[in-house]
């Protein structure tokens, strides 16, 4: 990107003190002609680049200019301002914070790079919260923050997934969101949990602090930690038909499925589909949602299970059009 290149010019006459057209074309892999385009677009910008001529001539910046670049490329800011999650930076208490920082960063910027930053920050913007924005609620979030800031050990009381309630004294680590879902990261007897923030019933900061494990990464340990879960998952499969009128719906819908495969090529009016769930009783519950729409073929317990079901029913709603 020419962009980048012009910086490149600027550090490169800053850290050499002065450089042929010649010298910096075979540095940039460019012609003399572009070199010399670029350095009217640098005197445009406001960059004091001056040419010596003589034997010993060439591009100089002028008498103590120096740039406070560390030799950032163009792509490399475009990072910097692609805007981060604002409902999570709300719950973190740094909304207002990252604009005001972005608003600095981009006027500490020389010209030549400042509209190319705004542009990134006007064409792209992150959202991951969902489009009914369930958000759950986190009771002891500031108090979670605190203690994780100061490395206080924590007394919490949580709710396992199974129902039960369990009192721990914790280190608190670090905060991981997952979508719009908060982690607490913390260790245990030597063991480093992760804890659903919403099922965090209450947390009481101690008087006891803790030393962070040196070794540890929040980012490493997550995501070895999610590889983890997603490998031990449950899955089950199973092989289907569906009339082809449903099978946007398919594609759309399905929370608890994994992954659903269509055989676009099948020559028959109903297209076979392989479902994965993660368990029979998810995958029941759904295709039977879809009443006559779908058939499930294998496993053959599952046809059983979906037809008693519908059984069931059906007996409901005759006992109450018989009640009524």
């Amino acid at each position: 990107m020419r962009g980048d290149r012009l910086i490149s010019i600027i550090l490169n006459l800053q850290n050499k003190g002065r450089l042929t057209t010649k010298e910096l074309a075979e540095q940039l892999e460019v012609s003399e002609r572009t070199i010399h385009r670029d350095m009217e677009a640098l005197s445009r910008s406001g960059i004091p680049v001056v040419a010596d001529r003589g034997k010993r001539g060439g591009w100089r910046l002028l008498d103590n200019y120096e740039t406070k670049l560390t030799g950032l490329k163009e792509t490399e800011i475009g990072a910097l301002f692609i805007g981060p999650s604002l409902h999570l930076l709300h719950d973190l208490g740094l909304a207002n914070s990252s604009k005001e920082a972005r608003n600095k960063l981009i006027a500490s910027l020389p010209s030549i790079y400042r509209e190319y930053a705004k542009s990134v920050w006007e064409r792209i913007y992150i959202d991951n919260s969902t489009w009914k924005d369930k958000k759950e609620k986190v009771d002891s979030f500031e108090i979670l923050k605190e203690a994780i800031w100061n490395d206080n050990q924590l007394k919490i009381l949580h709710r396992k997934p199974d129902g039960e309630i369990k009192e721990s004294n914790v280190n608190p680590l670090g905060l991981v969101a997952k979508g719009s879902v908060w982690y607490l990261i913390a260790s245990r007897s030597g063991v480093i949990r992760s804890y659903r923030a919403s099922r965090i019933m209450s947390a009481t900061p101690l008087q006891e602090t803790f030393i962070r494990p040196i070794e540890f990464n929040l980012a490493d340990y997550w995501e070895e930690s999610k590889k983890e879960f997603i490998e031990k998952l449950p899955s089950y499969q199973v092989e289907a038909e569906a009339a082809p009128s449903i099978i946007p719906r398919l594609r759309f819908t399905g929370r608890f499925i994994q992954s659903i495969e269509v055989e676009e090529l099948s020559i028959s009016a109903w297209k076979k589909i392989a479902f994965t769930f993660d368990t029979e009783e998810e995958a029941a519950a759904y295709l039977l949602g879809y009443g006559d729409q779908i058939k499930v073929n294998k496993p053959k317990q599952l046809q059983e299970k979906i037809r008693k079901m519908a059984e069931a029913v059906v007996e409901l709603y005759e006992e109450i059009k018989t009640d009524n």
